[in-house]
């Protein structure tokens, strides 16, 4: 994994929304323009807290049965992962019960554990509840279900590649996440997509300005170059 951003180039992509982030990736030409981002299973919870940007660290978790002797220590090894991943991070989970979502491991307890761990939020296949309480100290949620209880919920492995949303996230990916879904920044171009986003945004400016004007007329459309 190259270094990681700094702060100030993390705050630039908070400021841009997510379909942006994926117009501007596209330019690149570093991957096909239908992959590299979640399907519409995973859905913003809190769309009013606006972007998330973080490194991922990964786990899998079961909540359909207690966890076996060799998982009861597996919470601290990806308190461990988490810290070990640079900041901020972004916690991703993918549920392994199947279906998924009989319980949930994303709370006001964990919410808070991993918040004070430099989290701004997590991505799961799975369930998350206690919203008020999460929603009020800004832990951002990206979930596929809400759910109101644990059950037998345990993390089963840490640090490895998981599947959520149809994509998946290896430990270390940078996401950026906003109300319209979650999108893996290459790393090839991290440091550069802020800047390639804004201009991409001007661009279309002009198009908009064009066909909002006062003066535009459907004789004109043909002119117009995208």
């Amino acid at each position: 994994m190259p270094n990681p951003l700094s702060r100030e180039h993390i705050e630039e992509l908070r400021k841009i929304t997510t379909p942006t982030i994926c117009n501007a990736i596209e330019t690149f030409e570093v991957r096909p323009r239908n992959e590299g981002f979640m399907n519409t299973e995973i859905r913003c919870i809190f769309p009013e807290l606006g972007p998330v940007v973080g490194y991922a660290a990964t786990a899998t978790i079961i909540a359909s049965r207690p966890g076996e002797e060799d998982e009861r220590a597996k919470d601290q090894e990806l308190w461990k992962h988490v810290l070990a991943t640079p900041a901020p991070r972004i916690v991703v989970v993918q549920d392994l019960d199947k279906p998924p979502c009989v319980g949930s491991l994303w709370g006001e307890v964990n919410g808070t554990i991993y918040k004070s761990l430099g989290c701004a939020g997590t991505v799961t296949n799975g369930g998350v509840r206690d919203l008020d309480e999460a929603r009020a100290m800004g832990f951002q949620f990206f979930a596929a279900h809400v759910i109101p209880s644990h059950a037998y919920v345990h993390v089963v492995d840490v640090a490895k590649p998981v599947r959520v949303g149809g994509l998946t996230v290896h430990p270390g990916d940078l996401l950026h996440a906003d109300k319209h879904g979650v999108v893996v920044i290459p790393h090839e171009v991290a440091d550069t997509v802020a800047e390639r986003a804004r201009e991409v945004e001007q661009s279309e400016r002009g198009i908009i300005n064009f066909f909002r004007s006062p003066d535009f007329s459907p004789d004109k459309v043909i002119d117009v170059k995208h």
